[in-house]
């Protein structure tokens, strides 16, 4: 334990000046901590001072928990909490005018409200039917005139949540899905790289392991673009500011994405062949030489496919800059087809191999330039 303090105090001070020094998560945490800090404050100077409502609590403590990670989250979250919090109090309330004793009240009270809060409808809100049932029947606030309050209470403090959350800085999740599509493009290019460049020349077993591992770790972050989809589509609904901010570099839709989850699963299989071949499945060799030689031009061509992929976000407020990188592109996708069709000659004709490794390697090739092709926009019609 003695061990961990430092390193976590280490920790939260790095988190602390990255969200000081720059855009990223850790500022867009401390602001959203910041707005539902004040919008509890103006909550409780709406309720407690102005209003000098009874139960002034109510509205401070909807409001910090409705400043959500989204505009529609907030709203969505809103709408339960009010209805768990009516319910909550509604179930109190009577549980007292019906025993007149607040321990047999619990008793009834609480099973009721947790079964309520674990309805899978009111989603995080749900755990707040009890805690309300709990504050009714310890402070013994069951009238008619209190229940009302209460909910009046809540409403408010939800309202003024939602409206902080809406116009003051509204969370617009766009970084995470700008990173990762950026980033899988230039991670696959760098791994069909390394592999055009040992495949040629000779690798082992364990420089085999390393692609797989790579290509694998690819797939994680495919699974990580798709949350982050998400996320940026929930972000933009409902939110005021949507059209306010600006949206570069240009994303892709979720459906053209989907190309690289087939790519990454191509680059995966690709890799474990080579494995393969380098001697972990016993009678699959390695191809010969030539088709070696053919291998590392095609994985070449399709890096610089990639290459260009990634390139293109940079290149996106140039016009200039996205045709060369466009035309860049399309020329080495075209590379990359020749050499797909000197392979697919090579192992027609049997000259020198006929290894089932061969055969796989070729497979993959070309499913992985089928996918590059679309992802370019020029569908690959293999012969």
């Amino acid at each position: 334990m003695k061990r961990r303090l430092p390193w976590e105090a280490a920790g939260v001070w790095s988190s602390a000046r990255r969200a000081f020094q720059g855009p990223g998560p850790e500022r867009e945490l401390l602001v959203q901590s910041l707005k539902a800090a004040g919008a509890a404050a103006l909550a409780w100077a709406v309720a407690g001072w102005w209003w000098k409502a009874p139960m002034a609590l109510m509205a401070p403590w909807a409001a910090v928990v409705l400043v959500q990670a989204t505009v529609y989250r907030s709203l969505r979250s809103a709408v339960q909490h009010v209805l768990v919090v009516t319910a909550g109090t509604a179930i109190a309330a009577a549980t007292a005018a019906l025993t007149h004793n607040t321990m047999v009240a619990m008793v009834i009270a609480l099973p009721l409200t947790v079964l309520l809060g674990n309805y899978s409808r009111f989603g995080s809100q749900g755990l707040y039917a009890a805690s309300t049932a709990l504050f009714v029947l310890a402070y013994q606030s069951s009238t008619p005139a209190d229940v009302g309050h209460r909910v009046m209470e809540t409403l408010l403090g939800a309202c003024i949540g939602v409206a902080v959350n809406a116009l003051i800085l509204p969370p617009l999740h766009t970084r995470g899905l700008d990173r990762l599509q950026a980033d899988i493009p230039r991670r696959s290019a760098r791994l069909l790289q390394d592999m055009a460049d040992s495949v040629s020349t000779g690798y082992d077993i364990e420089q085999a392991e390393e692609w797989h591992t790579r290509a694998r770790y690819l797939g994680g972050a495919v699974t990580e673009l798709r949350t982050a989809h998400s996320w940026h589509e929930e972000s933009l609904r409902l939110n005021p500011a949507r059209h306010l901010r600006r949206t570069t570099p240009a994303r892709r839709a979720f459906e053209e994405d989907l190309h690289w989850a087939h790519i990454t699963d191509h680059l995966e299989a690709l890799a474990r062949t080579l494995w393969e071949a380098a001697g972990t499945r016993p009678g699959f060799d390695l191809p010969s030489q030539p088709a070696l030689d053919i291998l590392a031009e095609l994985l070449c061509s399709a890096a610089e496919v990639c290459r260009a992929d990634a390139a293109l976000y940079a290149a996106e407020e140039d016009e200039k800059d996205e045709e060369t990188v466009t035309a860049a592109r399309g020329r080495h996708l075209h590379e990359a087809h020749l050499a797909m069709e000197r392979l697919k000659d090579l192992l027609r004709s049997g000259r020198g191999t006929g290894t089932p490794g061969l055969g796989a390697l070729n497979a993959e090739s070309q499913r992985l330039l089928v996918e590059l092709a679309e992802v370019a926009g020029s569908p690959y019609a293999p012969r």
